[in-house]
């Protein structure tokens, strides 16, 4: 059993660790987070199911206690109250975005895709022509230039992938399709 004292005691510490939380010491919120993490986590799991899912709901919401923390108002309850009406808002978000991911699957579930379209003969000659020129390119430059027109990559997931500088991939696109605009117009103009 807990002595009165202790509960006192207790109730002082969260009050400290409440206003000083308030008042924007960082070790304020370690504090919170050492008192209330667990309880967060537990309530968290209980609701979602998944420790994945409790574990990113407790870094959240002490993200939105720090974040939030002017908002703490000590007249209207406790430190522990306040962050698990934050867990509530955190946990009722999961299952709405859960939700939302669910009904989308679905959707695209009960879509029905048909055949793609058989490419006209031309666009195949095209495609196997550019293919060759690209052959003619040096290798990062017409793997910068493949994976941005035939993967469809942002230049950030190209210099993501490849490890170029942003600026190098930048480069290399743009002097192999001018490369590739050159080799094009004289064949062009052989013809």
């Amino acid at each position: 059993m807990i002595d009165p004292g202790e509960l006192s005691d207790l109730d002082a510490a969260d009050r400290a660790t409440a206003e000083r939380l308030a008042e924007g010491d960082p070790t304020a919120l370690r504090a919170a987070f050492n008192r209330y993490g667990g309880l967060v986590h537990a309530i968290a799991l209980r609701r979602l199911g998944t420790p994945q899912d409790a574990e990113d709901v407790t870094q959240q919401v002490f993200v939105r206690a720090w974040r939030g923390r002017a908002t703490l108002d000590l007249q209207r309850g406790t430190l522990g109250a306040w962050l698990v009406g934050i867990t509530r808002r955190q946990i009722a978000d999961r299952l709405a975005s859960r939700r939302r991911d669910l009904e989308l699957a679905d959707r695209v579930g009960r879509m029905s895709f048909g055949s793609p379209p058989a490419p006209a003969p031309d666009s195949v000659v095209e495609v196997l022509a550019v293919a060759d020129e690209l052959n003619h390119l040096p290798h990062q430059v017409g793997t910068v230039v493949r994976l941005a027109f035939f993967d469809d990559l942002t230049h950030q997931q190209i210099a993501a992938l490849t490890g170029l500088p942003l600026g190098t991939v930048k480069s290399h696109l743009r002097r192999g399709l001018e490369r590739l605009r050159g080799q094009w117009r004289r064949k062009e103009g052989a013809r």
